[in-house]
C-alpha cells in the first residue's frame, strides 16, 4: 500500500521538494498538501514586479491546478492546519478536514515582525510577505498619498520601489546609519541610498519610529523619536521575519528560534520533517531561497529512504529592484588580520570590495557591476587561496591569467559545482549536462528544464554565456523561438509568410502554415489576429474571439470582476464641461474610485459590467471616445503646457501632442504605445522614458524612441532633430508604422529597437526619405478603417459581440 505524505504549507521550498520527489519516484507517496493561502504555489521572489505592476499573479505561478491534478496530488487551498496528533498520525485543518499521514513535512514559513508601538493595529498598517500583502498594498496605492516603509532591508526597499511605481510618494525609515547594513558596508549602503534618492524615494536613516499617528481609525502619519512627523496614508512594516513555529510547538516538537532539525532535516519526531524559513538548523534560520532549496533536495532524498545530510549554507544576497545592481556575500566587517581590496569608479557608479583573511575571500560587496559575483562567491565557499591572483583579483575572473578572457570563456573556466543561479540553487554542471543530454539550444529551454534564470533573472547573462561556451558555434542567441507550441515557426517567419502567401484569415494561416493544433491557443491566436490586422487593414475582419479579455470588452477588468473606464483626453487637456460630464457619470452609476493616471487622464474604477454600455453612452454624448487604456495600441500622448503658458517653452507642445493623438488614435500596435511631448529640455512630460517622445528645442523638435519606465528602466535613444511640426509628425508616424510592421506581438518598442538595431531605425527613418514616406502612407491608409470608437459601436449596436466569460477565460489567464 502506498504511504501517505502530508505537507503543511505550499511555498517555494515544498514545491521544489515535490519536484525532486516526483522526478525520482512519482509513485512513492499518496500526497496531500494543506495551504493556508487560497491559491496554488507561486514564486515569491517575483512579488516585487507584481507590486510594481509589471507582472500579475498568473505570471508568477509555479505549479498551477493542472500540475497538481496531473501528479495525483490533493491540494487543500485556504486550509490552515491547526492541530497535529502525533500519536494518531493525523493533521486537522481549521475547516475541519482531518487526514492521516505516514510522513509529514512542516513548511509553515515565517511571519513578519510587527514593531510593538502605538498605532500598529490601525487600518493602513501593512506588511510585505505574500500575495495577500501585495494585493493590500496595490489596493491602498490606488488612493495615492504617501507610503512610509519602516525597514531598509531587502523587503523594505523592494516594497518602497514597487509603491513608487504605483504612483505613491514614498519615505523609507531605517534605524541603522546605512541601508541593508547586514549585507552591505558603509560605502555600498551610501550608493544604494543615493540610487533610491535619484528615484525620488526619500530615505531617512537613524530614524527610530516612536508611534503611528491616527485619524478616524486610520493611519495618518508616523512620529519619530526626535519628534519628526511624516504624513502617511499607509505604513508598511518590513523590519524582519520570525519562523512560524506555533503549530510545531503545540504538537510537542522541539523548538528554538525555529523548529529544530538534524542534518537529515527530521524534527524530534522521526516521521516529521521541517522545511524552509520555519527551520532552525545548527543554530541558523535562513530567509533566502537558495538554502531552502538545498533543504528541499535533502528531504526528497530521505523520504525515499536515502541518508542525505544538510550541512548548512553560505548565502549571497541580490536586491531585486530594476536598475540597481547589487551583490553581497559573506563577512565584510572589519577585523584583526583582515585586509581589503577596493575598486571605485565614481563616473560609472561602480564599487567593489573584497575582504580577505589568510589569502582567502571571506566577504564581497559589489555595486553597479555584479557579473563576477558568482565567481567571487564560489571562491569564498571553497576557501580557495587567491595568492597568485591577488593583484588582479578585484577585476574579476576574466582578467586572471594575464590576458582578459571573453565572457563565455570565463564562465567556461568555472568549476562544475559553481553555483550559477542562486535563487534556484542550480550549478554549472546541471546546466551543461541538460544542454548536452536534452539538446537544449535556447534560453527558454534551459529555464524550463533547469530553472536557471527562471526566477529573478539576474543570472540570465551567465546562463547565456554558459550556453555559448557549451554549444560553441552551434549556439545562436538569435535563433528562432516558436510563436508557441502550436507551430515551429517564429514570429518573423509567420509575418513573412502571411504576406508572401497572401493569407487573410486565421484558419487560412493555420492550414497553410501547418499548425499542429486545430484552432491554436491563447498565445498564438492574439498574435495572428494582430499580424492580419496590420497586414490587411482594409480586408481582414478582426477576430473578436482572438483578443484578450480587456480588448473584448473595451475596458480593463479588475480583480473583483468590475471594470475601469478611461475616456480619451486629447494631450491631457480637458474642460469644465468634460469634467462635469465625468462627475455626472460617477454619481449616476455610483462608481467607487476615481484616479488621475500617469498619462494625464481620469480612470473610473469599479464600473459594473452591466453598466458599461450606459457609461459609454453618457460619456459619448459629452464628446468622449475610448481612451484605449486596455489596448495593445496607442494609449496616451502626454504633454506639458508649452509656449501657451510656460515661460521656458520653446514650441507648442500641447498643440502638437493633441495633433499627434488625434492623428494616431485607434491604431493597433504589437504592444502598448505611449508618447509624450515636452515643450523644452526641462522635460516636464517625461518624454525621455516613453516609447516615443519629443523634446522641443529652439531649433525644432528632437525625437526620441525606445524608452521604458516599468520593470525595465531605460532612457530613450535620440532618433534625430527636425525643424518643423509637420516633419516631426511624419517621422513619428513612420517610426510607429515601421514598429507595427516589424515588431513581434507583445514586444515593446524598446525591445524591437534593440533587436534590429537603433542605428538601423535611425537610418531608415532619418535618412531614407522614400521608405519613411512609404511607412507614413501605409499608416495613413490603415487609419481610414482603424479610427473607430469601440464604445460608440457597442452602444449603437454595430458591434454585435457579447462578452462571454466562458470563452475568454483562457485568454484572460494568458494575458
Amino acid at each position: 500500500m502506498t504511504e501517505k505524505l502530508v505537507i503543511v504549507g505550499n511555498g517555494m521550498a515544498p514545491g521544489r521538494m515535490l519536484e525532486h520527489l516526483l522526478e525520482a519516484d512519482p509513485n512513492a507517496y499518496d500526497i496531500t498538501i494543506f495551504n493556508a493561502e487560497p491559491r496554488v504555489n507561486y514564486n515569491r521572489l517575483m512579488l516585487s514586479p507584481v507590486l510594481s505592476g509589471e507582472k500579475s499573479y498568473e505570471d508568477i505561478i509555479t505549479h498551477d491546478d493542472d500540475w497538481y491534478a496531473d501528479h495525483g496530488i490533493t491540494l487543500h487551498k485556504g486550509q490552515m492546519i491547526t492541530a497535529i496528533d502525533r500519536a494518531a498520525k493525523t493533521v486537522t485543518s481549521a475547516g475541519g478536514i482531518t487526514v492521516s499521514y505516514d510522513k509529514l513535512v512542516i513548511a509553515t514559513g515565517s511571519s513578519p515582525f510587527i514593531i510593538p508601538i502605538e498605532g500598529k493595529d490601525l487600518d493602513g498598517v501593512l506588511v510585505y510577505r505574500d500575495l495577500d500583502d501585495v494585493e493590500a498594498m496595490l489596493a491602498a496605492a490606488k488612493a495615492g498619498g504617501r507610503a512610509v516603509v519602516i525597514g531598509g532591508g531587502l523587503l523594505g526597499l523592494e516594497a518602497a520601489a514597487g509603491l513608487k511605481e504605483q504612483g505613491m510618494d514614498v519615505t523609507v525609515l531605517h534605524l541603522m546609519p546605512t541601508l541593508m547594513e547586514r549585507q552591505l558596508d558603509e560605502a555600498s549602503g551610501y550608493l544604494l541610498e543615493k540610487a533610491f534618492a535619484d528615484r525620488s524615494i526619500e530615505v531617512l536613516t537613524k530614524a527610530n519610529t516612536k508611534r503611528i499617528l491616527e485619524s478616524e481609525g486610520k493611519v495618518a502619519g508616523v512620529e519619530l523619536e526626535d519628534r519628526t512627523v511624516i504624513e502617511a496614508s499607509i505604513v508598511v512594516m518590513a523590519v524582519g521575519i520570525r519562523p512560524s513555529t506555533q503549530l510545531a510547538q503545540q504538537s510537542g516538537l522541539d523548538v528554538g528560534r525555529g523548529i529544530l532539525v538534524s542534518d537529515d532535516m527530521r524534527t524530534s519526531n522521526k516521521d516529521i520533517f521541517a522545511l524552509g524559513e520555519c527551520v532552525e538548523h545548527r543554530g541558523q534560520c535562513y530567509g533566502l531561497v537558495a538554502p531552502l532549496y538545498d533543504m528541499a533536495k535533502v528531504i526528497a532524498q530521505n523520504l525515499l529512504g536515502g541518508t542525505s545530510a544538510y550541512k548548512g549554507s553560505v548565502t549571497a544576497t541580490k536586491l531585486k529592484v530594476t536598475g540597481i545592481d547589487l551583490y553581497s556575500a559573506g563577512d565584510f566587517a572589519e577585523g584583526e588580520g583582515r585586509e581589503e581590496i577596493v575598486l571605485r569608479d565614481a563616473t560609472s557608479g561602480i564599487y567593489k570590495r573584497l575582504v580577505l583573511q589568510d589569502n582567502r575571500i571571506i566577504g564581497a560587496v559589489l555595486y553597479g557591476e555584479t557579473t563576477d559575483g558568482p565567481w567571487f562567491f564560489d571562491l569564498l565557499k571553497k576557501g580557495e587561496d587567491i595568492s597568485e591572483m591577488r593583484d588582479t583579483l578585484i577585476f574579476g575572473q576574466a582578467y586572471q591569467g594575464g590576458m582578459p578572457l571573453d565572457p563565455s570563456a570565463a564562465v567556461a573556466a568555472l568549476p562544475d559545482d559553481s553555483e550559477i543561479c542562486g535563487c534556484n540553487g542550480v550549478c554549472k554542471s546541471t546546466i551543461t549536462s541538460a544542454i548536452t543530454s536534452k539538446g537544449l539550444s535556447s534560453l527558454e529551454e534551459v529555464q524550463a528544464h533547469t530553472k536557471a534564470s527562471a526566477s529573478c533573472g539576474s543570472c540570465t547573462g551567465l546562463v547565456e554565456q554558459l550556453m555559448a561556451a557549451t554549444l560553441g558555434d552551434a549556439y545562436n542567441p538569435a535563433a528562432v523561438t516558436p510563436v508557441c507550441g502550436c507551430t515551429d515557426l517564429g514570429h518573423d517567419d509567420v509575418r513573412r509568410l502571411i504576406v508572401a502567401k497572401e493569407l487573410k484569415t486565421i484558419p487560412e494561416v493555420m492550414q497553410e502554415l501547418e499548425w499542429k493544433t486545430s484552432c491554436g491557443c491563447a498565445k498564438c491566436r492574439p498574435a495572428l489576429n494582430y499580424y492580419l490586422v496590420c497586414e490587411w487593414p482594409e480586408e481582414y475582419a478582426d477576430d473578436y474571439q482572438s483578443r484578450f479579455i480587456n480588448e473584448r470588452v473595451h475596458a480593463n477588468i479588475q480583480k473583483d470582476g468590475t471594470y475601469s473606464v478611461v475616456p480619451r483626453m486629447w494631450g491631457g487637456m480637458t474642460s469644465s464641461a468634460e469634467l462635469r460630464a465625468i462627475a455626472d457619470v460617477i454619481d449616476k452609476y455610483e462608481i467607487p474610485s476615481v484616479k488621475c493616471t500617469g498619462g494625464q487622464r481620469i480612470d473610473m474604477l469599479g464600473v459594473k459590467k452591466e453598466d458599461l454600455p450606459d457609461v459609454w453612452d453618457d460619456l459619448g454624448k459629452a464628446g468622449f471616445v475610448s481612451g484605449h487604456a486596455y489596448a495593445k495600441g496607442l494609449r496616451t500622448v502626454k504633454t506639458c503646457v508649452g509656449t501657451d503658458w510656460c515661460r521656458f517653452g520653446t514650441q507648442d507642445s500641447t498643440g502638437f501632442g493633441i495633433r499627434l493623438e488625434k492623428f494616431m488614435w485607434g491604431s493597433w500596435t504589437p504592444a502598448k504605445l505611449k508618447l509624450a511631448v515636452s515643450g523644452c529640455p526641462r522635460n516636464c512630460s517625461e518624454a525621455t522614458c516613453k516609447d516615443i517622445g519629443v523634446v522641443c528645442v529652439d531649433s525644432g523638435y528632437e525625437i526620441h524612441f525606445g524608452g521604458a519606465a516599468g520593470l525595465h528602466i531605460q532612457g530613450t535613444e535620440v532618433l534625430g532633430t527636425v525643424a518643423t511640426e509637420d516633419e516631426a509628425l511624419e517621422h513619428i508616424v513612420a517610426l510607429t508604422q515601421m514598429y507595427r510592421e516589424q515588431g513581434r506581438y507583445l514586444e515593446r518598442i524598446y525591445k524591437w529597437a534593440k533587436r534590429i538595431g537603433y542605428d538601423e531605425v535611425r537610418r531608415v527613418i532619418m535618412e531614407d526619405t522614400d521608405r519613411r514616406r512609404a511607412y507614413f502612407d501605409r499608416f495613413v491608409a490603415s487609419q481610414k478603417v482603424a479610427q473607430v470608437d469601440p464604445w460608440s459601436e457597442r452602444v449603437s449596436g454595430k458591434d454585435k459581440h457579447e462578452f462571454n466569460p466562458m470563452k475568454v477565460v483562457k485568454l484572460e489567464a494568458a494575458e
